[in-house]
């Protein structure tokens, strides 16, 4: 039987396990990146492990989230990330050269490769070919010492475009439709995989919008082939040497298949508040718009770029509108300003931002109170903007333009001829924003400034437990719900004790102080558990109040990684209808702890004088972690 495009890229990196379905595989990484609101706690880590210099290929540190620098913390950690990069064999991208999901797109991307990155919008690589993977920063850490990284052997799901888009309607459009079919839940555990006559009619930076998001589907990571559209976009990069080519065999078996009909596809938008909340942009209607944001790691690029100026070309932004523009990259930007497209855009009145996260992490331009806000982003949980009251829709960068003009709404497909843009034969190709490694790392000295805290390191599983349920959630929580990201929390990335002051603020202010009256406790979870972002500030942090178990209906693949890492029992309610029969401030028991994981076996829960079972759903190498009290632990176990 013949391998998806997914599997011959597992089988020529596997170094451990079996890939067969559920099974544990461990995978050689070819790349790795860090961006700073992750990178600086993924480099602490690498430290830690008394590693020289990486083992990678090509290992890269991106400054693209924490550039509002309103105080020293921010421009301190960014130091430190850039003596940390150039002592260790890591490139540094700075500050201003743009979002690294964009720029190791251009740069550094390739097809065949293996990449996996402490941001969970890694698997953008998938859009050239590579096999690439959001994680945790202990995962990039053990991943750069030359260690394996392990993920569940994932499903394969084929999802067939059909024909061919219509004008106005975009990537975004397709991957929104696939969210409206499959949910932020559909992914987990599986890899989606772009295939039929719809795909070649797609350039590389639609393919990237569309793997970008897969993360908001829970999916493991999304690939496309790579063909001669992937060759060309190499080519234009100066990079053409780097190009394979790789298609599944006509005889690959897949888990699941779904269709999109390009055809038939019309603009779409997510809803308040989750990206799968997705209806017809003509259907919603015309509400009113206070806010455009467009830009992010999603739609960013030159192509997206020349749209929204041709769109924009000789008209006036509505006067009640604040549009913001972020390109994506340096490159995006010079070749902008270059062609005149930027001065198009301007002369529009839209508001210029550099080449980073930006608004979409909460970096600045938050709506006014319940506000509308329209935004190319990929991610519209509630708060997440930084106005708690916002309504956030996810859009493309068509229908962001067209209703940034018109004040309200609007259906792309309303004005007339599209305009036609073309992938450049050559893209201006300016890497003296990267920072090479230093040639004599010896002599470089790593700058750690106060806001650089030690990070929290689990005790080994203890054999029973006692405490308290300190928080009980709904389904679908995020890791914004967890930790909030946004301009004042980001920079406190590197200072959990500071930080820890705001875990779940916005879901329970009450719960860093129960915590703490408490020794900690168990968070009891609703279903997916942990979605979204890949920050392992969400495990970490409640390691460091005492959280020692969370029991949830369901986890996203991610996060239940991140809580073993840092020494968190993950476990799942054997009978879902044990969820209802827990409350807030039930004492809480595990009584045979150690034994039933160290055995393999569910273990034995008494809540409010009630016993059950729960699933502590792991590989015997996670079980071993979670043993020794988190994976840093186990690793110096092992080393000694």
């Amino acid at each position: 039987m013949g391998k998806t495009i997914a599997e011959k890229i597992l089988a020529a990196h596997l170094v451990d396990g079996e890939m067969a379905p559920g099974q544990e595989i461990g995978l050689r990484i070819d790349q790795t990146l860090t961006q700073d609101a992750t990178g600086t706690m993924a480099y602490l880590q690498f430290e830690a492990m008394g590693v020289d210099q990486v083992k990678t290929e090509r290992s890269v540190a991106y400054i693209d989230h924490n550039t509002l620098q309103s105080g020293f913390e921010n421009a301190d950690d960014h130091k430190y990330i850039g003596t940390v990069a150039k002592k260790h064999g890591i490139y540094y991208s700075k500050a201003g050269n743009g979002i690294c999901h964009q720029v190791h797109l251009e740069r550094f991307g390739a097809p065949g490769k293996t990449l996996i990155g402490s941001d969970s919008h890694t698997p953008t690589g998938g859009g050239i070919g590579m096999l690439a993977f959001g994680a945790g920063g202990l995962d990039v850490a053990v991943a750069m010492g030359g260690g394996a990284y392990y993920i569940p052997m994932p499903k394969m799901v084929r999802v067939n475009l059909k024909g061919k888009l219509k004008p106005w309607v975009s990537a975004k459009d397709i991957i929104l439709e696939v969210l409206r079919q499959m949910t932020v839940k559909g992914g987990v555990g599986k890899i989606i995989e772009y295939a039929g006559e719809g795909v070649a009619t797609l350039s590389v930076p639609e393919r990237a919008t569309i793997t970008n998001m897969g993360a908001e589907l829970g999916a493991t990571t999304s690939v496309f082939p790579s063909d001669e559209v992937t060759k060309a976009f190499l080519e234009a990069q100066g990079r053409g040497d780097v190009w394979v080519p790789l298609a599944s065999d006509p005889d690959a078996a897949y888990d699941e298949e779904l269709s999109v009909d390009l055809d038939a596809l019309q603009p779409l938008a997510a809803k308040p508040h989750m990206p799968d909340n997705v209806e017809a942009v003509a259907s919603i209607g015309g509400i009113k718009v206070n806010q455009v944001c467009i830009g992010s790691c999603t739609n960013s690029s030159y192509y997206d770029m020349m749209k929204v100026a041709a769109i924009l070309k000789g008209k006036r932004v509505h006067p009640d509108v604040s549009l913001t523009i972020s390109p994506g990259s340096m490159q995006v930007f010079n070749m902008l300003a270059k062609n005149g497209a930027l001065s198009d855009i301007i002369s529009a009145g839209a508001r210029i931002l550099e080449c980073a996260c930006g608004p979409c992490i909460g970096m600045g331009q938050s709506p006014e109170s319940a506000g509308v806000s329209l935004r190319t982003f990929n991610r519209n949980f509630e708060g997440r903007s930084g106005t708690q009251d916002a309504k956030i829709y996810l859009v493309s960068p068509e229908t962001a333009a067209a209703s940034a003009i018109a004040g309200v709404l609007t259906d792309p497909c309303t004005l007339g001829g599209m305009p036609e843009i073309e992938m450049p034969a050559h893209f201006d190709v300016n890497d003296d924003m990267i920072i090479k490694p230093a040639a004599n790392p010896a002599e470089v000295e790593v700058v750690r400034g106060p806001n650089i805290k030690p990070f929290p390191l689990g005790e080994a599983l203890a054999a029973s437990y006692t405490g308290k349920v300190v928080l009980k959630t709904e389904d679908n929580i995020t890791t914004d719900h967890i930790l909030p990201a946004g301009a004042k929390l980001l920079p406190y990335r590197s200072n959990i004790p500071h930080y820890s002051n705001y875990c779940f603020i916005n879901v329970d202010p009450k719960f860093p102080e129960r915590c703490r009256e408490n020794g900690g406790g168990v968070i009891i979870g609703g279903a997916n558990y942990g979605q979204g972002s890949s920050r392992e500030h969400a495990a970490l942090v409640p390691l460091y109040l005492g959280v020692k178990a969370v029991l949830a209906k369901s986890f996203a693949r991610i996060h239940k990684a991140n809580l073993v890492n840092s020494g968190i029992l993950p476990l799942t309610f054997a009978d879902p209808a044990d969820y209802d029969k827990v409350s807030l401030n039930d004492v809480i028991s595990l009584p045979h702890v150690l034994e039933e994981i160290r055995n393999g076996g569910q273990v034995t829960v008494t809540a409010g004088g009630r016993t059950f079972k729960a699933d502590c759903d792991i590989s015997d190498r996670q079980r071993a972690a979670l043993l020794a009290g988190g994976t840093l632990n186990y690793a110096k176990a092992q080393a000694k």
